[in-house]
This record gives C-alpha cells, structure tokens and sequence, in this order.
C-alpha cells in the first residue's frame, strides 16, 4: 500500500528508517502548495487601478453633471471592484462553482433592487395621479355643484 509521499507502507521484516533519516527523506521531496502568480501582474492591475481612481477623480475636476457624472462614476467604480475581486482576492483563478456562488447573489440582489426602484416609481407616480390636487372638472358620478352667485 503506498502513502501520499509515494514511499512504501513497510511491511512485517522488513527494515524500516530511522526517524531522521525519514524527514530527511520527506524534506528532499518538493510539495507544491497553491499557486504563485508572477508579480507583474499584480503591479499592472495596480497601475490600471490607479488610472480609473484617476479618472473617476478627473469626471469632478472638468465639472460633468447629470446621468453622464453618475453613469461614469459607477462604471469607474464597478470596474476597480471587479479587477480588486477578480486579481488580488484570486477570484480570476478559482473554479466557476466558487466564482458562481460569489457573484450571483449580489447580481440577483441588484436585479431585485432595480426591480424595486421602478414599482416604487410606478406607486409614487400613481399616487400623484390619483390624490393629487383636485381638477376643476367634476369627479364622475357627483352631483355637479351649482354656481354661487355673489350680491
């Protein structure tokens, strides 16, 4: 039967290693552990980090406002979180399973909140629609109200 180093389970007679000679013999094996990533990557990805950080601080500095301010400031925003997730939390390197179960949930939380934001749009509206300020126009199926006349 042989072990996980690849040495021979000893069996009855036989002779077996001193201690020393046995972790001598471990310790010549090489067991690789994770993974190791060249360094050059992790500068290149902080480099593009500090390019979008620098252009999210450029969209205050020229002054845009409006959708276009807020649409760019979260597109900047979005891609540092992502590059920060995928390269330095290793994300970019694990299996799709574990990459699922990360980032679906809060995909279907943001769906879930957008869904949330029109209907909350949809009753706000509605509300204004229906007991907003009163028309001059009388409400169907009310007696009409007679005109008052001054003297």
């Amino acid at each position: 039967m042989a072990h996980a180093e690849g040495q021979q389970h000893p069996a009855a007679g036989q002779h077996q290693p001193a201690a020393g000679q046995q972790h001598a013999a471990v310790a010549g094996q090489h067991h690789i552990e994770g993974q190791q990533h060249p360094l050059g990557i992790y500068f290149k990805i902080w480099g593009l980090l500090f390019v979008l950080s620098t252009a999210s601080y450029l969209v205050d500095y020229f002054h845009f406002q409006g959708y276009l301010r807020w649409t760019l400031i979260i597109v900047f925003m979005l891609l540092k979180a992502g590059l920060i997730v995928a390269v330095f939390m290793h994300m970019l390197w694990e299996r799709l399973a574990i990459v699922y179960a990360i980032l679906v949930p809060p995909l279907l939380l943001l769906v879930l909140l957008g869904i949330g934001a029109i209907e909350g749009d949809y009753t706000f509206f509605t509300r204004g629609t229906f007991f907003g300020a009163p028309s001059a126009a009388p409400v169907h199926g009310a007696p009409a109200a007679a005109p008052v006349q001054h003297r």
